[in-house]
């Protein structure tokens, strides 16, 4: 019988007031019977316009009767199809903008819970699986991946099982890329990147880490070195900055600073590891995106009295997923909206002691179709606080750039490349993810990866 609710079966989660003191996962996930009837949900409609809303094709409709029917290890593998890190998306992927947007459930009620349904057949799989047997055919053919992030694994992946000798070339000690240093421990927990970065290990995919493409070895020479093809997914870290006096004192971090530390050099284990972090009782984290509702709710799970989020809009125009803005608020940050820094107060030894805001109210839409925000006069005021993380936005590292002269880039820093292949303006080189878009989803990344993989297979075999 189908599940007619109108509603979704509500996944189970830590309580607020303890979950923001720790940093065990939010969400502890579905039961195989919570699975079962939220799939039951599903229409297994015959236009299956879900599908249309994924950015790597999952079969859906197929996937979601198979959990249905009981069939939870047919589900993962007919995700995995197509997409390499199923765990990973259902967590992160912001379904409510893909797939469940165009869920015929949610014109009558909410969507059917597709993440959340991905995220279970992938735990479950991990917790029953038995080892893969893959029976590759190498073809003796050798590709150069830069970056070891969604984009880069899922195209070395790709690769790999088409039989291409797969190298992924990574700048940080550990792959993963915005996987690991990005998304806190609460929202994805480590241990499952590393279980998706071992399964590409598994299909014969060499990973050298502390490799940084540009100073250790340039793009030329990989190709002087063999390699017939090098897709670039070196995503977007270089951070941005709002040039308001102060952003130079002690207590100011970038939010990839912020975030690394924190997750990929675990400083939460501060001093049981070599990474300290400095958060004072009140921070400010300016910006309204998923990684700006990161870096608040880091802060709180480090000690901090007071977390505000910053954010020179109102809430309808902040980037963030729903979701993240809804667990912020549980978890008791302040939300100071149509607020704008102006500058970053210091003490006289040079450590932050407050910040400088002026109000907003909203004017005609710019660029983006979002309003733009006008300054109120006379509406000057200072926040205390002892640290500042500035979260609006990252641009890609310039290095790759200036080591190689013939790839056309945007004026803004980023490769230019065909939607379709990723190829870029360098004969045999191919770009994908936020390198390409500037920063936005794994899932979108991921499907760069898996275009330019079929590209680059493509153009080797018209090589001969």
């Amino acid at each position: 019988m189908p599940n007619m609710s109108l509603e979704k079966v509500k996944m189970p989660e830590q309580d607020p007031q303890v979950r923001n003191k720790n940093f065990k996962e939010v969400a502890t996930g579905y039961t195989e019977e919570m699975a079962v009837e939220e799939a039951k949900r599903c229409l297994s409609c015959k236009t299956r316009p879900c599908i249309a809303g994924c950015p790597v094709n999952v079969q859906i409709p197929e996937f979601v009767g198979l959990i249905a029917d009981g069939k939870i290890k047919e589900a993962y593998l007919k995700i995995k199809e197509t997409n390499s890190l199923p765990a990973v998306c259902g967590r992160v992927c912001p379904q409510e903008t893909q797939c469940e947007q165009l869920c015929v459930r949610g014109k009558k009620g909410e969507p059917v819970a597709i993440g959340r349904l991905e995220r279970f057949a992938a735990d479950w799989y991990m917790s029953h699986k038995e080892p893969e047997k893959h029976d590759i055919k190498k073809n003796g053919r050798k590709v150069a991946v830069v970056g070891s992030g969604p984009a880069g694994l899922t195209c070395a992946g790709d690769l790999a099982k088409m039989g291409f000798d797969v190298t992924i070339f990574e700048a940080f000690h550990t792959p993963g890329g915005v996987l690991m240093y990005g998304i806190p421990e609460f929202r994805l927990p480590k241990k499952l990147v590393q279980d998706e970065i071992d399964t590409v290990r598994k299909l014969g995919v060499e990973i050298k880490t502390n490799m940084v493409i540009g100073k250790s070895i340039t793009v030329d020479e990989l190709k002087d070195e063999g390699y017939e093809a090098v897709f670039i997914g070196t995503g977007a870290g270089l951070p941005s900055f709002m040039g308001i006096p102060g952003e130079n004192l002690n207590g100011v971090y970038s939010a990839n600073e912020f975030l690394t530390r924190i997750n990929l050099m675990k400083a939460y284990l501060y001093p049981h590891v070599d990474t300290p972090i400095r958060v004072g009782k009140n921070v400010a984290v300016v910006g309204g995106g998923n990684v700006a509702m990161d870096a608040a709710r880091c802060a709180k799970r480090l000690g901090a009295e007071k977390v505000y989020i910053v954010y020179r809009r109102s809430e309808a125009e902040m980037p963030a997923r729903a979701e993240e803005v809804h667990h912020a608020k549980e978890e008791g940050i302040v939300f100071k909206l149509l607020t704008n820094p102006t500058k970053i107060i210091g003490t006289e030894d040079g450590w932050v002691k407050g910040m400088e805001c002026i109000e907003m109210k909203l004017g005609e839409p710019d660029a983006s179709g979002r309003r733009r925000p006008v300054a109120k006069e006379g509406s000057e005021h200072v926040i205390d606080v002892e640290t500042v993380v500035i979260a609006i936005g990252q641009s890609p590292n310039p290095l790759i750039k200036s080591t190689t002269p013939d790839l056309e880039t945007h004026n803004w820093g980023g490769i230019i490349a065909d939607e379709e292949t990723g190829a870029t303006s360098k004969p045999g080189v191919y770009a994908g993810g936020d390198t390409v878009t500037g920063a936005a989803t794994v899932i979108l990344a991921m499907g760069a990866g898996k275009k330019a993989a079929a590209a680059i297979a493509e153009d080797l075999r018209t090589r001969g």
